[in-house]
């Protein structure tokens, strides 16, 4: 008798962009460069995107940073192209965002969270595995 095996693969975005940065002001603006480029050369639009990177890429800067340890920028088109993915991994994994609270208007910072709340279609904190954490935050496309 001749059995037939299927495999099932999980499958893969159809695309996929990532890369490590250094954990400094500099790798943020570059990861959110990075981001209008690669979205750009998708023939998808950026302009949330890019802004949701550079928060989430200052963050991992500032409040993320670890000396001698990058972070990761992930980018994937996921669900037959109706959803972008974007994921920032640092190696602070004690450090969790905080609950989006309301800045003071005369506050220099604080407002980052808010605005990937105010962007993002659903966004979140993955742990792990140690000592890292992921902040991702996804787009809907369609």
């Amino acid at each position: 008798m001749n059995q037939e095996i299927t495999r099932t693969e999980p499958s893969a975005p159809a695309r996929q962009f990532t890369v490590l940065l250094s954990p400094t002001r500099r790798g943020a603006r570059l990861a959110r460069l990075l981001t209008a480029a690669q979205l750009g050369s998708w023939g998808l639009p950026s302009e949330s995107a890019a802004q949701i990177v550079a928060e989430l890429a200052t963050n991992a800067a500032v409040h993320g940073r670890v000396p001698g340890r990058d972070f990761r920028l992930e980018l994937a088109v996921e669900d037959g192209g109706k959803r972008l993915r974007i994921a920032v991994t640092d190696t602070r994994g004690d450090r969790l965002p905080r609950a989006a609270a309301h800045p003071t208007a005369d506050s220099e910072s604080g407002r980052g969270l808010l605005i990937v709340e105010a962007l993002a279609d659903r966004w979140g904190v993955a742990l792990g595995p140690v000592p890292r954490k992921t902040v991702w935050a996804e787009l809907d496309l369609a």
